[in-house]
């Protein structure tokens, strides 16, 4: 476990900086709807003269904007993003920065397969992972729960939690596999990070343009909007998308890493 440890230790500095980036968001976020309500606007009718480009934009859809949970539902677009290019991010840099600090002779003379190195700083990176997202998870059920008005938000945030867990997994094995294959390390974590912006402005694209509904299977940004999670659940479908991908690059990652000649 001395590798887990020794990539714990080496990002968590970054780490705390995205969790305090995190409840930034949700606090300036949250704050801005306490703004609205006390202003006596319509947030619904604020947006609904919005043109149709904007309102994709900020994420508006079938959620009422008037209540904190509606609101958080918009704000959720943001925070999905940001989870999963610190996910993208992490996925791709825990595998390449050896190759990338020089440090690859270092640590594969010792005593223990590929596979099993790889498995510890995969591990390392869903545990960094998994505290960011319980983080936003606190933060979100106090910052939301604040302004509810005694509202019930409890499951609303739960679901969506467990829908940005998912969408953050898969980023990272993306970012994992990515690393895995390329043979210029350095580059890595930015052709990861161009996949997730890609996928992020198709789900955009979709939004403005019927004729392309079809393309939501591309972009996992559209599993699990929090539109759809709060008002009916999960979907089946994308759930089993999104398990399978991951399972495929997970492997990906294995066999990949396993075969490659590292740069030394």
């Amino acid at each position: 476990m001395n590798v887990y440890i020794r990539e714990m230790k080496a990002h968590r500095k970054s780490l705390i900086i995205w969790c305090i980036g995190m409840i930034a968001l949700i606090g300036s976020g949250m704050g801005k709807f306490a703004g609205f309500a006390s202003s006596g606007q319509s947030m619904n009718e604020l947006m609904a003269q919005m043109p149709k480009s904007l309102q994709a934009f900020l994420g508006v859809g079938s959620l009422d904007m008037s209540t904190a949970s509606g609101y958080y539902g918009v704000l959720f677009l943001y925070i999905v993003l940001l989870s999963t290019i610190h996910a993208a991010m992490i996925g791709a840099t825990i595998i390449s920065k050896e190759e990338r600090d020089k440090t690859v002779e270092f640590l594969f003379v010792k005593p223990m397969p590929r596979k099993r190195i790889i498995g510890n700083k995969l591990l390392a990176a869903f545990t960094q992972v998994g505290i960011l997202s319980i983080i936003t998870w606190l933060v979100s059920l106090l910052m939301v729960g604040r302004y509810s008005d005694g509202e019930s938000i409890t499951s609303d945030i739960g679901i969506s939690m467990i829908g940005m867990l998912i969408l953050q997994v898969l980023f990272l094995v993306i970012g994992t596999a990515i690393a895995a294959s390329t043979k210029k390390p350095g580059k890595a974590a930015t052709l990861a990070t161009f996949v997730l912006l890609v996928t992020f402005f198709l789900s955009f694209a979709i939004d403005l343009s019927g004729k392309i509904e079809g393309l939501k299977y591309l972009t996992p940004f559209k599993y699990f909007e929090a539109k759809n999670v709060m008002d009916a659940g999960l979907e089946f479908v994308f759930v089993g998308i999104s398990v399978v991908l991951i399972g495929v690059l997970a492997v990906a990652t294995f066999v990949l890493y396993e075969k490659r000649d590292l740069n030394v």
